[in-house]
């Protein structure tokens, strides 16, 4: 398997590459720190899948062998070390919707149908459970309560973003668990960082009616081209998440961009519908509270 070579950024400092596993992933070092989850971002190698699809294509939608797509899902809990039939993944449309999983959702995406549709953020308490959900530029949200031993992972675009997918997650988690917002660690997940994000005054609008007067030089600068901006996800999703009451030394952000680094990771930027999809992952550990 060959060695990363990341495009601007040294992922050293913030993930973990394990680059030896047959299906190699990113995992945050700050969740390595938690013994109770297990947490993983996938790359584009190490799958079943071929053509546009190479190799390692999570999403049964995009027209992908199905075969194929079940064998990464193997890969993967076999590289995580979690149980594949236990994996329950969202139906992303864009929306801030979130869902409590149980245990009668188990396999729900990966080898059963969903029930569901138009879910963008899972949470859970259950041990042996791992949440899914997708990407190709979009931002990954991963939340851990240390205290009640529960997690949530979202999927937060432009729109989830504006919409402060962060908060929602974690209020729902508050009213599923209890929740507090200072004894969760929070990650920003791999995605296309502000230099490549460039998007139209509509969207700046949006944004303007969302984030107060005194972030917004924080958050995009006018690129040159008329009504055109470059915009930060990465960092209105931290403003997100410390707004909402999260520690900032408690929140990990990204130092990877998805299109930068297009060799390992699926990007929309780069490719548009000709691609596969990534995955991010985090589970609870069959034994709750420590290490099997």
């Amino acid at each position: 398997m060959e060695q990363f070579q990341w495009k601007y950024a040294d992922s050293r400092q913030v993930f973990r590459t394990e680059s030896l596993a047959k299906a190699p992933y990113l995992s945050f070092r700050a969740l390595e720190e938690i013994d109770f989850v297990v947490n993983g971002f996938s790359t584009r190698l190490g799958g079943a899948s071929t053509g546009k699809f190479t190799t390692m294509n999570f999403s049964y939608s995009r027209g992908d062998d199905p075969e194929h797509v079940l064998e990464n899902y193997t890969r993967m809990a076999d590289a995580l070390k979690v149980e594949r039939d236990r994996m329950v993944v969202s139906w992303q449309t864009h929306t801030t919707n979130i869902r409590r999983v149980m245990e009668e959702d188990e396999g729900k995406g990966v080898i059963r149908d969903r029930d569901y549709q138009d879910i963008d953020g899972l949470i859970c308490d259950i041990p042996g459970i791992t949440l899914v959900t997708f990407y190709a530029d979009c931002v990954p949200l991963y939340f851990v309560d240390k205290k009640n031993y529960a997690i949530g992972l979202s999927h937060s675009g432009w729109r989830g973003t504006v919409n402060r997918m962060g908060e929602k997650t974690l209020s729902a988690m508050q009213k599923a668990f209890g929740t507090r917002p200072e004894d969760v660690t929070a990650c920003i997940g791999p995605s296309i960082c502000k230099h490549c994000f460039e998007v139209g005054e509509e969207v700046i609008e949006e944004f303007r009616a969302a984030f107060s007067e005194k972030d917004r030089n924080k958050l995009w600068t006018p690129n040159g081209r008329p009504g055109k901006y470059q915009l930060d996800l990465w960092r209105a999703n931290q403003l997100v998440l410390e707004e909402a009451g999260v520690l900032r030394d408690q929140i990990t952000v990204t130092n990877l961009c998805t299109r930068c680094n297009d060799k390992y990771l699926f990007s929309h930027r780069s490719c548009g519908e000709n691609r596969g999809n990534l995955a991010a992952f985090l589970g609870i550990r069959n034994k709750g509270k420590g290490r099997t």
